[in-house]
């Protein structure tokens, strides 16, 4: 790791925060921040599956469209997650000048935060994260987080 990320805690209920892309990666980023309450607004031209039954259940917002520049306004949060780098990128530096945190999802450099591996119980949140290096020695880790809470 190449400098350590502080591992915050942070109430994001009701937040609002903006997820460019309706991919896979955006799916599972959506999936975690959901159970935390999250106001999730998804900008994307087209949304896999899950997403669309998320769309459909009421739990997101969306807009099928391209992303465009200023649509980060009002967000307090936002996941570059579109499989167009130069979008991300766009995006990052949008963000950069309004001081809106940003996750690049294809681009760990431009991160202002990870996602982390979450392990949930009635008692406790656990996050692990290897600073978006090494996700198998992270599942690896999770894994044996939630046998040890199952005891």
């Amino acid at each position: 790791m190449d400098r350590p990320y502080f591992p915050m805690f942070i109430d994001i209920a009701d937040k609002k925060i903006l997820v460019a892309g309706g991919g896979t990666i955006a799916l599972r980023r959506i999936r975690t921040l959901l159970k935390f309450g999250a106001d999730i607004h998804v900008i994307a031209p087209e949304l896999c599956e899950e997403l669309t039954q998320l769309e459909e259940e009421g739990k997101i917002k969306t807009e099928h469209r391209e992303y465009r520049t200023g649509d980060i306004r009002g967000e307090q949060i936002v996941l570059a997650a579109t499989d167009d780098h130069e979008v991300n990128r766009k995006i990052w530096e949008e963000c950069r000048a309004a001081g809106i945190i940003v996750n690049v999802a294809d681009d760990k450099e431009l991160c202002d935060f990870y996602f982390p591996s979450v392990v949930m119980t009635d008692e406790a949140v656990i996050g692990i994260n290897c600073g978006g290096m090494n996700h198998a020695k992270v599942k690896e880790m999770r894994i044996k987080i939630e046998k040890a809470f199952r005891k």
